[in-house]
Formats: C-alpha cells, sequence, structure tokens
C-alpha cells in the first residue's frame, strides 16, 4: 500500500466516522478519534453485515482494500452511540 493511498484511508475513515458521530448524535473528539471510530465501525459494521448476510453496499477499493463505506458508518454511528451512552451516565452519575 502507498502513502497517497493510506492517507486515502485514514480521511475516508475520518468522514465515515464523522458520518457516524454525526447520526447518533454523540461527538467522541476531533480529526484522530474519528478515524478511529471509523476503523472500529468498518469491523463493526462488516461483522453486521456478515451476520445479517447483508449485501455490500457502496464499496471504495484502495491499495487491495475494499471499504463497505455504508456499513462503516453504521457500524460508527452503533459505536459512538454505545461510548457515549456510556460516558453521559458516568458523567451525570457524579
Amino acid at each position: 500500500m502507498s502513502i497517497g493511498n493510506l492517507i486515502a484511508l485514514l480521511i475516508i475513515a475520518a468522514i465515515c466516522g464523522g458520518i457516524g458521530q454525526s447520526i447518533s448524535g454523540y461527538s467522541l473528539g476531533g480529526f484522530f478519534i474519528s478515524i478511529i471510530v471509523g476503523f472500529i465501525g468498518a469491523l463493526i459494521g462488516q461483522w453486521l453485515a456478515k451476520e445479517f448476510h447483508l449485501p455490500e453496499l457502496w464499496t471504495l477499493n484502495f491499495g487491495g482494500k475494499t471499504i463497505p463505506v455504508i456499513w462503516t458508518i453504521v457500524g460508527s454511528a452503533i459505536f459512538s452511540l454505545v461510548v457515549g451512552s456510556l460516558s453521559r451516565k458516568k458523567h451525570t452519575g457524579n
């Protein structure tokens, strides 16, 4: 994978993570946190799609890697919703 493909992959993960956070209503942080949320969301989304035998919707290919954009956004939204809900409970309980 070239450096250009890696940078494109990081930007796509950040965009998908940011969209997922916006959908869930919880912002976990800035650009670098959005990248992490995007990567975790990709894992969650791909797992959910595989478990429920759902089709891959809108995929992008970079350096031999296939990114299911829709499932990455869905997984990011689920992840940020769970983390946001847990952190809200912890802060309001004090």
